[in-house]
């Protein structure tokens, strides 16, 4: 007579709630991404209707340089936060304060952008339709870039002070979270305005 072996049923591994913070942040990205949305929409439509100039071909340049610092901070903060996650504070202080260098050229850019339109091209926001829509987008954009920045300094002077280690690792992902979002909008920005829009 063979015995056959019958399987125990395996006991289900406990759920667990997720991490509060990164609920937070998705939440909070949901909502910004509508915001988004809507000042994305209008840009769109209103693109070509403007009955005086200046128009986005004629003024706009595309800010490949700076873009590149951006989108290469997403990386940097990524790494950073890696290096957090294993313990490694050196290599997390220095990537860390690489992205916010990167953030900043970026601003510096969007700032240098809108030194030129003002004046030497007399673009304002309420210049036409083109520079309502452009100045609230980008402004939008701005924004967000500039609480980012912000934030990654607040975690930085804490972090040379000693209090950001492994323990917070979760909540430096938090952050990082939010600057990835930030790049991605400008992805859909630069395309919208810097390629579709032109």
């Amino acid at each position: 007579m063979s015995a056959i072996a019958t399987p125990f049923p395996q006991t289900p591994a406990a759920w667990k709630l997720p991490y509060r913070g990164k609920v937070a942040m998705v939440s909070l990205i949901a909502a910004e991404s509508a915001i988004f949305t809507i000042f994305v929409v209008a840009y769109l439509f209103y693109v070509g209707k403007s009955l005086t100039g200046p128009t986005p071909r004629e003024v706009l340049e595309t800010p490949i340089f700076y873009t590149i610092c951006l989108l290469s901070s997403s990386l940097t903060i990524h790494l950073a936060s890696k290096l957090l996650e294993r313990g490694e504070r050196a290599g997390f202080l220095g990537l860390w304060f690489l992205t916010i260098v990167l953030g900043g050229l970026f601003l510096f850019g969007t700032g240098q952008e809108w030194h030129r339109l003002i004046y030497e091209h007399g673009l304002t926001i309420s210049t036409n339709l083109f520079g309502t829509t452009y100045y609230s987008l980008v402004g939008l954009h701005a924004f967000h870039v500039t609480a980012g920045l912000l934030m990654l300094t607040i975690v930085l002077l804490f972090a040379l002070a000693g209090q950001v280690g492994h323990e917070q690792s979760a909540r430096v992902g938090v952050l990082s979270m939010y600057w990835h979002f930030v790049d991605a909008v400008w992805v859909v920005v630069f395309t919208v305005v810097y390629v579709l829009g032109r």
